[in-house]
């Protein structure tokens, strides 16, 4: 087949939904179909199946800065990539984000499968925009929701229905290797954009000196985008040496940072539509101590795959690192369980199942 897929963030900055675009479009064009991606990106930079839509302009958006394009000449350049790619089906990510997405349903003909990944309990914005958005999304033909979470806010905001088809990843690029220089008496991690209050560091950093004082050869690697002056500063003195800023990590080095923590830490504090980096802790075998949020309650089982701890609580994400640190069977058990269950998300088992959605809006 030939597909056509748009992102609507750059492919320069790290996120969940840059990542999907990409091992899709990979997993497609291993399997012999024709795919062109449409994203936000430099040419110079973007893998060969790409096309840009132009330079990306920062937009707040759900807690973050959305990198996204809009405007007259991102419209010219769909039209044309529409045109010239005689697409049998085109799959479009986020499509009420002001961007390429709904730039393309509104400019083409379709057939349409659209993918929603965002989660929030109440949305002004897509409350707002739903008349304005409704003759482009009625152009959608299959609806993809990334979790029951999306899929609830689709249906409240959009209408409609979904099938649910999480976010996937290759279970295999996550068998990384430990690294002596980050090891230590116990090794937690934590990966997000530091810059981002809602992905939690902050509550990490305050559990930091508590952590060192009762494990004093601890280390705490943190990766992830954003300048780490600012949060090097807010922790004592005593303790800076205990935590590594690792910066922007590439795919080995964070497969690597994973494989060797004896408890992964999801602090975030609200705005997470799925969970795909406790995927990847569970699929390089570290054992998860997230927050309990609803989509992480979701990937984690209820806690059966991972502990949960609530949301902001500096005291109680101390006192669970500390005792999954003293716990080596628990830490197996968690270790366990994620690696047999995060083999339902690879790629392997999901992409059939998208392919299929494909099939079915072509035959329309």
């Amino acid at each position: 087949m030939r597909i056509g897929v748009v992102c609507p963030y750059s492919l320069g900055m790290p996120g969940g939904v840059q990542n999907h675009v990409r091992d899709l479009a990979e997993a497609l064009l291993d399997l012999g179909h024709d795919v062109s991606v449409l994203a936000p990106a430099d040419d110079h930079e973007a893998p060969p199946y790409v096309v840009s839509s132009g330079r990306a302009i920062g937009v707040p958006y759900n807690g973050s800065i959305a990198r996204v394009t809009f405007g007259p000449r991102t419209a010219a350049r769909v039209k044309s990539w529409l045109a010239d790619g005689n697409f049998d089906v085109v799959h479009v990510h986020e499509p009420t984000t002001p961007s390429a997405s709904i730039i393309a349903l509104w400019s083409g003909g379709g057939p349409f499968v659209a993918t929603f990944h965002t989660w929030q309990v109440r949305s002004r914005a897509m409350s707002a925009a739903s008349s304005l958005l409704r003759p482009a999304l009625e152009k959608i033909d299959a609806r993809i929701a990334v979790s029951e979470n999306a899929r609830s806010m689709m249906v409240q905001h959009v209408g409609g229905e979904a099938v649910v088809i999480p976010n996937g990843l290759y279970t295999s690029r996550f068998k990384g290797s430990p690294r002596r220089e980050w090891q230590g008496d116990g090794t937690i991690s934590f990966l997000g954009r530091l810059d981002e209050p809602r992905k939690g560091l902050g509550v990490l950093l305050k559990a930091v000196p508590a952590l060192v004082t009762a494990r004093p050869g601890l280390k705490v690697l943190v990766a992830g985008a954003g300048q780490a002056d600012e949060a090097r500063r807010s922790l004592p003195f005593w303790c800076r040496d205990n935590v590594l800023f690792l910066g922007l990590v590439d795919d080995e080095a964070r497969a690597d940072m994973l494989a060797g923590s004896d408890v992964y830490v999801a602090p975030h504090l609200g705005g997470e539509s799925f969970g795909i980096v406790l995927l990847e802790a569970m699929a390089a075998g570290a054992p998860v101590l997230a927050s309990d949020l609803p989509a992480f309650r979701q990937v984690l089982e209820g806690g059966r795959l991972g502990d949960l701890i609530e949301p902001g609580d500096v005291g109680m994400l101390t006192n669970r690192v500390l005792h999954l640190l003293a716990a080596p069977a628990d830490r197996e058990r968690l270790r366990s369980a994620g690696l047999t269950a995060v083999q339902a998300y690879d790629w392997s088992v999901l992409v059939p199942e998208l392919v299929a959605v494909y099939e079915l809006v072509a035959r329309l």
